[in-house]
């Protein structure tokens, strides 16, 4: 079976993926007196707080735009963080999906591939209340919108790749090698700055060529200043750094699933 063929699998099994997905976001909020409502709130709360701390007290930039305000770079970092919080969700889940479902291991007509996305699921359903949140707040705070927005369906897609094949990879890692999961948060603080979140990309020019090079392997940092690019400024990605991210985000993705396809087998002797 291969990559196209999980595809489809995953396509007929789309009912029983989503339910999986939907009761992992039920599961992030059991217990919570205001639930499903702090997917709302959260983010929004986040982005007040980058507004007044980044955008009124520091009053960062992002670029040497002439018009760009306190509030264009709070808005800035809140749509880098919309990208590296959903990566860094399912880094952190991805390495106890298959442990943590040791009924399903032992099914064997059980498609258990469908774990991991379903990770990337719940973790998409709030990165997509953020985006949301997003939108709104360049509507009414920033510049507006307008037809370079619809860049978004050419460059988020393939960091949807990334996170399938970064949850079906450490997934599969995780049942043989349990120090995954306590490595991930030391990798998550390390990738949010590599990723140019909070700070501006021109500060590579003062970088030396060893560090420039390492930092621009990093394809969050190719989604992050592409989605400021066509949101924020009204301008097309870079046609270099939007390639490099698809190519990315296929070649995660098919390391992942023939990761996960390699070691599934042994899964039941070890959970």
């Amino acid at each position: 079976m291969g990559p196209l063929a999980e595809i489809r699998d995953l396509l007929r099994h789309r009912t029983l993926l989503r339910q999986f997905a939907w009761r992992a976001v039920e599961q992030r909020h059991r217990g919570s007196f205001l639930g499903l409502i702090w997917t709302v709130l959260s983010p929004l709360l986040s982005l007040g707080v980058y507004t007044f701390v980044f955008g009124f007290v520091f009053g960062g930039h992002f670029t040497t735009r002439a018009d760009e305000t306190g509030l264009d770079y709070a808005l800035g970092i809140f749509l880098g963080l919309i990208i590296f919080n959903f990566l860094s969700e399912v880094l952190a889940q991805s390495p106890m999906t298959i442990i943590t479902q040791r009924n399903f291991v032992k099914r064997v007509v059980f498609p258990l591939e469908i774990l991991p996305v379903a990770t990337v699921g719940a973790a998409a359903f709030s990165a997509a209340i953020s985006l949301v949140l997003a939108v709104i707040g360049v509507t009414f705070l920033g510049h507006g919108l307008d037809w370079s927005a619809l860049w978004l369906f050419a460059i988020l897609p393939p960091i949807g790749l990334i996170a399938v094949g970064c949850a079906w990879f450490f997934a599969a890692l995780g049942v043989f090698i349990r120090d995954t999961a306590n490595a991930m948060p030391f990798v998550i603080q390390v990738l949010i700055y590599m990723s140019f979140v909070f700070y501006p990309l021109r500060l590579l020019d003062k970088a030396p060529a060893w560090a420039r090079n390492l930092l621009l392997a990093n394809p969050l940092v190719h989604a992050v200043e592409n989605l400021r690019q066509a949101v924020l400024w009204h301008e097309p990605p870079h046609a270099a750094g939007l390639f490099y991210l698809w190519v990315c985000g296929l070649v995660m993705c098919v390391v992942g699933y023939l990761t996960f396809r390699r070691l599934r087998p042994a899964f039941a002797d070890v959970v």
